[in-house]
């Protein structure tokens, strides 16, 4: 049997005892990754999204006679993760991660404001914590591809919306959860969630140029070259050819800098700047957010010492790269173990 959520699993009846341990675990292997990338959403943080989920289980197990077997398990344990995330959002101090901060410029040159801890900064997500989203099937009121729902910029443009609106937005249109079931999650009439989600459907409009981000279909074989051609260029010092594989309408974040910039002349001249602070770089292929990434150290002038430096994040687009996030220090080389990076490059 199944309904909205997906399986019903049996978990028990009314009047029976309540969930056992062993049913429990294998409950909580099932579903674990999915949870997690959605307190991942909610929260736009790695580390804030790893708590919430231990914390929605630890809930779940304390209140598992809550739970008669009549609805969906899933269900169940996205009604208590999503309250868990907007009690943890009520309760610290910035409602919001950024990838830019509102309301700035895109900066020309040298970047001289340095890395500010005065932001909270989204971070980005290890495709190796990713369900299977090949195979992932929402509800059929989604309206987001599981892929394009992963994206570095659509995590970060949801980051924009009210908490209320964000959940609202995710139950429904990422999940594929009905009116109904979501106003019985975040309290309310079905009119008050249909205006909520309205609202945020609106405010991401406004966001991207074509009203919605752009789809993405499976990585191809041009994402591949790119990525290697991308990380050819870190490692044989090759500035130019960086440059090269932007497209002429760029952008590029370096969190926690505040500085961010547009046009690939306007980001060549920036990592003109930056390029020979160290004596060279190593690359790493990775995956974040459901696109290709690199892990790149960096060999000090003086002490010839390989050392993480930033995690890069790339959103191809007709075989150029139409953004680039670089997470540098410090809160890039911060990032490595959560992607399984070691300490050094292997040899």
């Amino acid at each position: 049997m199944t309904d909205a959520f997906g399986p019903i699993e049996p978990l028990g009846r009314p009047g029976q005892p309540a969930l056992d341990r062993l049913t429990f675990e294998r409950l909580s292997v099932a579903h674990r990754r999915a949870l997690k990338l959605h307190c991942y959403r909610m929260m736009g943080s790695l580390n804030e999204a790893d708590d919430l989920v231990q914390e929605t289980f630890l809930r779940a197990w304390r209140g598992r006679a809550q739970f008669d077997g009549r609805g969906s398990a899933r269900g169940w344990l996205y009604a208590i993760a999503t309250n868990s995330c907007l009690n943890a959002i009520k309760a610290r101090s910035s409602a919001r991660r950024i990838l830019e901060q509102p309301g700035r410029p895109p900066a020309e040159g040298r970047a001289a404001g340095g890395p500010t801890a005065e932001f909270a900064w989204l971070e980005p997500y290890p495709d190796a914590e990713l369900p299977d989203i090949a195979d992932d099937r929402p509800g059929p009121e989604a309206r987001y591809e599981a892929r394009e729902a992963v994206r570095l910029a659509f995590v970060a443009a949801i980051q924009l919306l009210p908490p209320r609106q964000r959940a609202a937005l995710l139950l429904r249109d990422v999940l594929g959860w009905s009116a109904i079931e979501t106003a019985q999650l975040l309290g309310g009439s079905t009119a008050s969630i249909n205006s909520a989600l309205q609202r945020a459907r609106a405010t991401l409009g406004g966001h991207y140029t074509q009203g919605r981000p752009q789809r993405r279909s499976e990585p191809s074989p041009d994402e591949g070259l790119l990525l290697e051609r991308y990380m050819r260029a870190w490692q044989a010092d090759n500035l130019d050819g960086l440059v090269d594989l932007l497209r002429e309408d760029a952008v590029y974040h370096m969190p926690p800098w505040r500085e961010w910039y547009r046009g690939h002349q306007a980001i060549g001249a920036f990592l003109g700047t930056v390029w020979g602070n160290f004596a060279g770089y190593r690359a790493v292929a990775i995956g974040a957010n459901a696109q290709p990434a690199v892990g790149v150290y960096a060999l000090g002038h003086q002490d010839s010492i390989w050392r993480p430096h930033s995690l890069h994040v790339i959103e191809p687009s007709d075989g150029k790269i139409a953004s680039l996030t670089i997470y540098v220090p410090p809160l890039g080389p911060a990032l490595f173990t959560a992607f399984g990076l070691p300490p050094e490059p292997l040899a």
